[in-house]
């Protein structure tokens, strides 16, 4: 009996696709990849970007590598993390008293979502070094060791003055401060938020009170640089002091804090319903007061004798490793509102150090400088951190389906 054996596919039938229509070349922009504080991000000259801002969306969620439904956002430079999915974009200014724009985008991993509606206080912290790297702020004879760079955040309006040192022409990434969460040691970059209440809402207090209450929870609506939601850890029944993994681990803390934020959000004017509220702000985070003697904040170093006060911030559902830079600022505005959650979590004490309150996180310390004017408004609030710049070059990314 003759047996006829089956035509193997040819090499050529295997490798292409079906649709030869679907074949093209990647996109490719000019680019650059930097730390900031506790985070990272991809960074676009405006002007390399499309003038129609509706066809952003999709190049910058190429070339993070979202939506990625296992998480990982490995086919793009994101890191599968609320703070790695980040991009910055800096431009010519639209400020009078700013010297470069800084639009901050923070995108979904494993959803499409790509949100221009709140400010990186990590990140702002390479603005000013990628504005200098990059030549969007030429050095003069007067800043050639030190720049000061004037920022415009477009999402929330408001001005940042970053002073770092310069050599060469470059942002000097060498030195020897350290910030909790990054390894090594960098230049020091200090950053002075002015005026940041009412970053988004247009007042300190969105609601209008210093306490409300939601799901039975009382808690403090505040807008400092980025709307926040605090609340007490004692409310919730849990420890103030959480690692990020026993955050996730619990089994309903996630959502309780989840549907406290929707409804503070919507309350604060965000959004016209609860689930309408952007993902990114409101910011929420467990405060509570350091123990005198407790072993895990002990070995943390953020006993009453380090720290004022213990927050565990969520940064887009995820608990974050550190503490926004935003989320920071908002604490020490709302500790000097009377009656607050977070105010009545540092009452009693002294300040651990009188420039500010210090802030003990899920991996350390910060220390947030505020000034106060007469009236007890924030005036401006100062924090350091440290910025690099990791590669600058080309960046490719595939077109969306």
């Amino acid at each position: 009996m003759l047996k006829l054996t089956p035509a193997r596919p040819s090499i050529k039938s295997l490798l292409l696709p079906n649709n030869r229509r679907a074949m093209h070349k990647q996109h490719a922009l000019p680019a650059a990849y930097y730390r900031g504080g506790t985070s990272r991000a991809v960074f676009f000259k405006q002007d390399d970007l499309p003038r129609d801002r509706k066809k952003w969306d999709p190049i910058l969620r190429g070339v993070i590598g979202s939506p990625d439904p296992y998480g990982r956002q490995l086919d793009g430079l994101g890191g599968g993390i609320s703070s790695l999915s980040k991009v910055c974009i800096v431009g010519k200014p639209t400020h009078p008293d700013a010297d470069v724009d800084y639009t901050f985008v923070s995108l979904g991993i494993k959803n499409t979502d790509v949100d221009y509606s709140s400010n990186c206080g990590n990140m702002i912290s390479a603005v000013g070094p990628y504005a200098v790297d990059s030549g969007l702020f030429p050095l003069s004879q007067e800043n050639l060791d030190l720049a000061l760079v004037r920022i415009h955040n477009t999402n929330t309006g408001k001005i940042i003055h970053s002073s770092f040192p310069v050599v060469d022409g470059e942002a000097v990434s060498t030195g020897d401060f350290s910030i909790d969460g990054v390894a090594g040691t960098a230049a020091r970059i200090q950053l002075d938020f002015i005026n940041p209440a009412g970053s988004v809402t247009g007042k300190l207090l969105p609601t209008g009170q210093a306490i409300d209450t939601f799901d039975g929870i009382p808690v403090t609506c505040i807008d400092a640089a980025n709307p926040c939601v605090f609340v007490q850890a004692s409310d919730l029944g849990v420890d103030g002091n959480m690692t990020p993994d026993e955050i996730n681990a619990h089994p309903d803390l996630l959502s309780r804090l989840d549907s406290i934020r929707r409804q503070a959000g919507a309350k604060m004017g965000l959004a016209e319903t609860p689930a309408a509220v952007p993902g990114s702000i409101p910011k929420i985070s467990l405060v509570s007061a350091p123990s005198a003697s407790d072993a895990r904040d002990v070995k943390m170093k953020q006993t009453s004798g380090h720290v004022d006060l213990l927050a565990r911030a969520l940064s887009v559902g995820q608990p974050h490793k550190a503490v926004p830079i935003t989320v920071a600022l908002a604490l020490a505005a709302a500790a000097r509102v009377p009656g607050s959650t977070v105010a009545l979590a540092v009452a009693g004490k002294d300040p651990v150090d009188g420039a500010g309150i210090t802030i003990g996180h899920a991996s350390g310390n910060l220390l947030v400088g505020a000034k106060f004017d007469t009236a007890g408004a924030l005036a401006s609030a100062t924090v350091f951190r440290t910025a690099r710049r990791l590669f600058e070059g080309r960046i490719f990314w595939k077109q969306e389906d």
